[in-house]
């Protein structure tokens, strides 16, 4: 579904897991931290309201979207959190380096993942104007943020259940 059509922050909290003992990891950008900064909010806020205590909940800051992969391997390779999330927000300009940019961090995220074989979390908004991302970070279409820290709630809650 396009999230045009989709509140991101509207989900049935009864069919999530409860997980107060799993550690996750939150690498924000700091580039376009209008946006980035109540994106992260919403991650944090909803990994607190299902049960994760706040000192299991690692925040750490990059420079720019491009910079997220780097900064979720160094917190799995120091704090080893059952998940790492990545909140970004890269906003299409003049130049193909919106392109490249929006590639590289889709690709990092999922070879984080696949290397550390626990989830690595792709909270990126990738948006045409700065309007949509606001739109995206808290506005008309909820939060990414909280969509991504469900997602990781989900996804360590499987890889728990099936033992991997």
């Amino acid at each position: 579904m396009a999230t045009s059509l989709k509140n991101l922050s509207a989900y049935n909290s009864d069919s999530i897991p409860e997980n107060p003992k799993y550690r996750y990891g939150i690498i924000v950008s700091k580039w376009n931290e209008t946006v980035t900064t109540p994106l992260a909010q919403g991650a944090i806020d909803t990994l607190l309201k299902h049960g994760c205590p706040r000192e299991n909940i690692h925040l750490h800051f990059v420079p720019g979207s491009f910079e997220l992969p780097l900064g979720g391997q160094f917190l799995f390779e120091s704090v080893n959190p059952d998940a790492v999330i990545l909140i970004g927000c890269v906003i299409q300009g003049e130049t193909r380096h919106f392109d490249f940019i929006c590639q590289a961090v889709a690709q990092g995220c999922m070879d984080l993942g696949l290397k550390y074989n626990k989830p690595s979390i792709f909270g990126v908004l990738t948006t045409e104007n700065l309007q949509q991302a606001i739109d995206r970070s808290g506005g008309i279409h909820g939060n990414k943020g909280v969509e991504a820290a469900l997602t990781a709630i989900k996804m360590v809650d499987l890889d728990k259940r099936i033992g991997s």
